[in-house]
């Protein structure tokens, strides 16, 4: 969807000059409002009420799409945008799927959604988008930040940590512990993410010599009840594993509460590891050792590029990550491995 901006910079003027044609009021000259006019017309512009009322030709909103509105992945990012947001005096409009059609079907509703509602600039989390979907929104893509993903052809505008290490810090926890039969909780196959800290910590695990076709790895979809429903697979087995790793913090926090259910204790009889560090994790019973992703860090790198591009600020953008482990009590060493 075309912009003031885009108007502005095909006819040769300013953002100013293209707004007082817009709206009518101020001088401009003839030929100059005559070129504005057929600018317009050819980028099918449709001028919003509060682009008009601004003569800098924002809205001076930030749109946000998110694929469900549940859980607590997301709301951390939203707090840290919002405040991010109005602490500049601006806005945030959210806009989220519902899991009633396709994903990705969902995705690009979401993001037309916003630009119809004239947000300066969006931020997207989306595992279902692909990067044709970006360059559909045409001049608009411009303004488009990704978060937990990496698109090749939008390199700048892509946001995330390095799951795949994310992956190896996972095995290194346990490893270091001396676990040996390890069972995995996995999250979706078509998440990327999920993919990344899986091959990392696959990878790792057999660069230390454990034999992964005694891996035994139970399908999820990032929910508490994969969690639950997994345990429940685990405790069908012969014996537990020593260790089991959670691909999210929600799929670890189901899963603890269906050993308690049972009566398993962690980590007395099997330690549990989780992944994000949500805050849900230290509170977890017990608290939930945890890969730290660093969540707000890569929110506030993408959130501060996009102002920059949206609005001119000169934010400081990191690109450097830090993963790491946070040490709670839900992992110890095997019970073999334990003197009496």
């Amino acid at each position: 969807m075309a912009t003031i901006k885009d108007v502005a910079r095909l006819a040769g003027v300013g953002v100013g000059t293209a707004s007082r044609v817009i709206s009518g009021n101020g001088s401009v000259a003839p030929a100059t409002a005559e070129r504005v006019r057929k600018v317009i017309a050819q980028l099918k512009f449709r001028p919003s009420h509060a682009a008009r009322s601004l003569g800098n030709g924002t809205s001076k909103l930030i749109g946000v799409y998110i694929p469900f509105l549940r859980g607590t992945y997301y709301t951390p990012i939203l707090q840290v945008i919002d405040l991010v947001l109005r602490s500049k005096g601006l806005h945030m409009v959210v806009a989220f799927g519902e899991g009633i059609e396709d994903e990705r079907v969902e995705t690009n509703d979401g993001m037309r959604f916003l630009l119809d509602r004239d947000c300066d600039g969006l931020i997207v989390l989306s595992n279902a988008m692909q990067d044709e979907d970006i360059r559909a929104l045409g001049p608009a893509q411009r303004q488009v930040v990704v978060l937990n993903r990496n698109f090749d052809r939008f390199k700048e505008q892509c946001f995330t940590a390095d799951h795949v290490q994310g992956g190896v810090q996972a095995a290194r926890a346990l490893l270091q512990h001396k676990h040996k039969d390890i069972a995995i909780v996995s999250g979706p196959t078509t998440s990327p993410d999920n993919i990344a800290r899986l091959a990392g910590f696959t990878g790792e695990l057999a660069r230390a010599g454990l034999d992964m076709a005694k891996v035994t790895t139970v399908p999820g979809d990032f929910s508490n009840q994969a969690g639950w429903d997994a345990a429940g697979a685990l405790l069908e087995r012969k014996r537990l594993p020593t260790a089991v790793f959670c691909a999210n913090d929600e799929m670890a926090i189901g899963l603890l509460s269906h050993f308690q259910e049972r009566g398993v204790s962690v980590p007395r009889d099997v330690s549990v590891l989780g992944y994000d560090d949500s805050p849900s994790a230290e509170f977890a019973a017990p608290r939930l050792t945890s890969v730290h992703v660093p969540t707000r860090e890569v929110t506030l790198a993408g959130l501060n590029w996009l102002l920059n591009r949206c609005y001119d600020i000169g934010l400081p953008v990191s690109r450097q990550f830090d993963m790491s482990v946070t040490w709670r009590a839900s992992v110890t060493s095997p019970p073999s491995r334990r003197r009496g």
